[in-house]
């Protein structure tokens, strides 16, 4: 048996697992490559087996990093089963007509102004391509054992990051893989704590935060006071965010500041059509997540959402204070964008950052102090105020995922350490040799490995 690290292997992004046996060829996800140009660039290119020769795919979760890429794939020559949970597939197929489109939208202008190297500017995959993808989903319940063939067989279970986070318990050759996906945290405002897994001979584990405790801070009372002193200055908050998860988590701790009364009677606004989408999958999946029904309808009321372009455009030119939540979550892309553009060169105007933003991002580039930042061509100072709420992270930090192995009935053969920076590797690595004396492995992009 053979595993190619074929993505998020010495970076975060791109996750891509392809396990190699005498019968079979499973994908464990199908993620896009972010951040970095030359990150970025590895997109088009070819993947080192042929998509056509590939069986099946086991999808974590739907992120763009763990399930853009599966638009290529498709295209390319894949025509197996897509395996995930049922949030998973709804999101996962919001979030990749979302991706076609974006990349529609971006060569276009590229083209129109001139501003790409390509020319003409193409984008990565289109939204035909990406429809493509649909008619392979098969919904997967929770700890339901999967038969792939006679010697494999796999089982999800309940990872919390998102709605419809799994990991992945694979069963192939007498041996037991495991597959984190991404690690929520224990204490996560809207989805449960993680599942830990019981027994594996060779777990894949995800390093986000491998080598950084998440701050005990006050979150409710930090983002009260950047909001009261930003409406205070006759400003606007700018929160770009990721439309699955972290704009739903945004709204429940606005709504809880709002029903206090410890934040003003303003617009608080969300710009992202795929994130209202999403809380329609948060509604349909209530088992997934804490949230009831009738909390998620109050909390709905508090925002103005916005799906129109054209009312995003008001929304930009309405001097009055605001709060807009609009995706994407590093500033790569989406209708963030567009206030950006208008406000980041205002200093009585504030940004917050809620997430992980990969290295080469916008979102990083601001986190790091960057005085000046390009959109669609041109450069803007960055006059507004930067904050960045780490305690927010959907990931789990260092100790929840020590604590994610707490419950292993048995030492592992290896642990290999994936979607992490080198840092985050390292810091991981050294801190499961501290605790449990695991084995553990960092692979390199491409590396294959035979277990």
């Amino acid at each position: 048996m053979k595993i190619h690290f074929l993505g998020a292997a010495g970076t975060v992004t791109g996750s891509k697992f392809l396990i190699e046996t005498d019968e079979l060829r499973i994908l464990v996800d199908c993620g896009m490559f972010q951040g970095l140009k030359e990150l970025r660039e590895l997109n088009r290119e070819p993947l080192s087996v042929l998509p056509n020769s590939i069986d099946f795919v086991l999808l974590t979760h739907g992120h763009l990093d763990h399930c853009g890429w599966l638009p290529k794939l498709v295209s390319e020559g894949f025509s197996g089963k897509i395996f995930c949970s049922h949030p998973t597939k709804e999101i996962a197929n919001l979030i990749l007509l979302d991706s076609a489109k974006i990349q529609e939208e971006e060569a276009e202008l590229a083209n129109k102004n001139n501003y790409s190297k390509h020319n003409p500017a193409i984008p990565l995959y289109t939204t035909d391509d990406a429809k493509n993808v649909l008619p392979l989903f098969r919904v997967v319940e929770p700890n339901l054992e999967v038969k792939l063939s006679d010697n494999c067989w796999f089982k999800l279970f309940y990872a919390g990051h998102i709605l419809g986070a799994c990991s992945i318990e694979l069963h192939v050759e007498d041996k037991v893989l495991i597959f984190s996906g991404d690690i929520g945290q224990d204490d996560d405002v809207l989805m449960f704590p993680p599942i830990k897994p019981k027994k594996a001979d060779f777990i894949f584990l995800e390093s986000t935060y491998g080598d950084r405790i998440h701050p005990q801070e006050d979150v409710l009372s930090e983002l009260e006071t950047i909001i009261n002193d930003a409406v205070a200055k006759n400003g606007n908050v700018i929160i770009p965010s990721f439309a699955v998860e972290r704009v739903q988590t945004m709204m429940y701790l606005i709504w809880q500041l709002r029903k206090q009364n410890k934040i003003p009677d303003i617009k608080y606004i969300i710009d992202t059509p795929m994130g209202i989408s999403v809380l329609n999958v948060f509604r349909d999946n209530l088992k997934w997540h804490k949230l009831p029904i009738n909390e998620c309808e109050e909390m709905c009321d508090v925002f103005t959402l916005i799906s129109d372009y054209e009312d995003t455009i008001a929304a930009i030119y309405d001097n009055q204070p605001k709060v807009v939540i609009a995706a994407s979550g590093m500033v790569t892309g989406g209708r963030v964008l567009s206030y950006l553009e208008r406000y980041i060169t205002e200093p009585e105007n504030t940004v917050i950052l809620v997430g992980f933003q990969a290295e080469g991002t916008r979102g990083r580039r601001l986190l790091e102090g960057e005085k000046e930042i390009k959109f669609y061509g041109k450069f803007y100072p960055v006059e507004a105020k930067i904050f960045s709420i780490e305690g927010l992270s959907a990931h789990g930090d260092q100790n929840d995922l020590l604590n994610w192995m707490s419950e292993l009935e048995n030492s592992p053969q290896k642990i290999f350490l994936i979607h992490g920076e080198s840092t985050a590797l390292e810091g991981l690595k050294s801190k499961i040799s501290e605790r449990y004396n695991y084995d553990c492995q960092i692979p390199i992009l491409n590396q294959v490995i035979e277990l």
